[in-house]
């Protein structure tokens, strides 16, 4: 028997409270105090678990980031107030929707707003991780160069290289769209296989065995969710059967990638790497900065102003929507009995 209470249609109160994790634009911010009765978070400290868990208390409406784990007990403990999770950023492997379900709480989130900027952001680790430019760059900075040379400080050309893509949603697309432009010949993997009339459009070839394709690869690139079926994704097994020389680029979730494996690839010098994201974040491993062959950033897949505008714009829409009895236009609807 399904006991869960129904969704609520409209909040408890006209002007909802809306408790936000971290601090927003302020254009945003200020939109959200003229609708709503806001709590920002003014020196954008990230929240402990225990300030999570009073706030989910004390706020019809909390906005949390993809860095805020919410987990069930936390979803159970939140009381009978909480009625929507207006998630800042497209993934929702944070928030255990099952339980916000059960529990009669919308879920929302933001998504297509960080497409271009993240696929902007892969294919620019591509083509750092491809020339060098970061091994490179601190050869430079260290003082250790020694002039130009016809055979030194060589990297790959992108022309004609086969580029992998796991996952083909928005960004994986928007990946392909770019690489087509540098000459890259594309082969994606998929859970399912897209159109042909959108494989025609990007000139992708659908490879079904997702180890075929990491070994067939001169770059494998990840745009896929995080989750219990995709943890440590790319694993040792799988670092070993790429080509030598070939680069792995993570612009998705640190998880999918088994760093300590990863370490071991890049230790041997068989292969180059280009995060973006890292498995514990923002905590990570100095054995990887250490490598040479790696380019590292720290997560700006998603770091520009229009980017994170209308990502904050579409919380407010998706709040007001439901404010006004509608169901809001970014609604999650997890694949649950």
């Amino acid at each position: 028997m399904d006991t869960a209470r129904p969704l609520p249609a409209r909040p408890p109160v006209p002007r909802p409270r809306v408790i936000v994790t971290r601090r927003l634009l302020p254009a945003v911010e200020a939109r959200m105090a003229e609708l709503f009765d806001l709590v920002p978070n003014p020196d954008d400290t990230p929240m402990t678990r225990a300030q999570l868990e009073a706030a989910m208390r004390d706020c019809d409406v909390l906005v949390p980031t993809v860095t805020d784990t919410i987990d069930a007990a936390m979803i159970a403990d939140a009381g009978e107030r909480l009625a929507m999770l207006a998630s800042f950023g497209a993934g929702t492997d944070h928030i255990d929707l099952a339980a916000a379900r059960a529990h009669g709480i919308l879920v929302t989130n933001t998504p297509g707003v960080f497409t271009d900027d993240t696929a902007d952001l892969t294919l620019a680790l591509i083509i750092l991780v491809s020339r060098r430019f970061g091994e490179n760059s601190r050869t430079l900075r260290e003082g250790r160069w020694q002039g130009w040379g016809p055979s030194v400080m060589l990297g790959h050309s992108l022309s004609g290289k086969t580029l992998g893509i796991v996952g083909m949603g928005r960004i994986g697309q928007a990946v392909a769209h770019r690489a087509r432009a540098f000459g890259m010949e594309i082969r994606y993997h998929n859970r399912h296989r897209l159109p042909p009339a959108v494989e025609n459009m990007l000139s992708a070839r659908y490879e079904p065995d997702l180890d075929a394709l990491v070994a067939g690869a001169d770059i494998l690139t990840l745009h896929c969710p995080a989750g219990p079926g995709t943890e440590h994704l790319i694993d040792a097994r799988r670092l070993a059967l790429m080509k030598h020389g070939a680069c792995l680029v993570n612009t998705s979730r640190g998880r999918l990638v088994d760093e300590e494996a990863l370490i071991a690839a890049l230790s041997e010098g068989r292969i180059g790497a280009g995060l973006d994201v890292f498995e514990r974040e923002p905590a990570v491993d100095p054995r990887l900065l250490a490598m040479p062959g790696i380019v590292a950033l720290p997560h700006l897949g998603s770091a520009t102003f229009e980017g994170r505008g209308a990502a904050g714009h579409k919380i407010v829409t998706n709040i007001r929507s439901w404010v006004d009895g509608h169901r809001p236009p970014d609604m999650v609807l997890p694949d649950l009995p």
